[in-house]
């Protein structure tokens, strides 16, 4: 089953919109195996956006993200980092189909509510950031067989 990193970001936090953020994911089909709250220091940031160092926005984002807390998951499921990019929208809410989290709930491209991983390896490496394996919950719904004919 893949796995994916989602984090609701802090202006998710302190719009009150993590329940929206979780229920959407789990009404695709999605199961979170693991979730916790936490405030991100310099060093974790500065390591999850490493991609970005270097360029102009590399600090912006930093403090950002530092800011407030937020609420990092893994998710899981059939096709996991692809469905969970539909259901957030494209990076600019201005962009992003109607119906899914950013159009809906975001109001700027810099404070876009979520973020989860690009590809299944990234996915893999910010796991890795934020989890132990022994806080990923391995365990199997009932409903999945509903989901994914498993």
């Amino acid at each position: 089953m893949e796995k994916t990193l989602v984090l609701v970001k802090p202006d998710g936090v302190q719009r009150g919109l993590i329940g929206a953020v979780v229920s959407r994911l789990e009404k695709r089909g999605l199961k979170i195996v693991a979730m916790k709250m936490l405030s991100m220091d310099k060093s974790l940031a500065q390591r999850h956006y490493a991609v970005h160092q270097g360029k102009a926005f590399f600090e912006e984002l930093v403090a950002y993200i530092t800011s407030s807390p937020i609420v990092a998951m893994v998710v899981a499921g059939d096709q996991t980092v692809s469905v969970v990019r539909q259901t957030m929208g494209a990076t600019d809410p201005a962009k992003a189909a109607a119906g899914t989290i950013r159009a809906d709930f975001a109001l700027d491209i810099r404070y876009n509510l979520v973020h989860g991983s690009d590809s299944v390896e990234n996915a893999e490496k910010e796991i890795s950031l934020f989890f132990t394996p022994k806080e990923i919950c391995e365990y199997k719904r009932e409903t999945e067989r509903w989901i994914s004919g498993l």
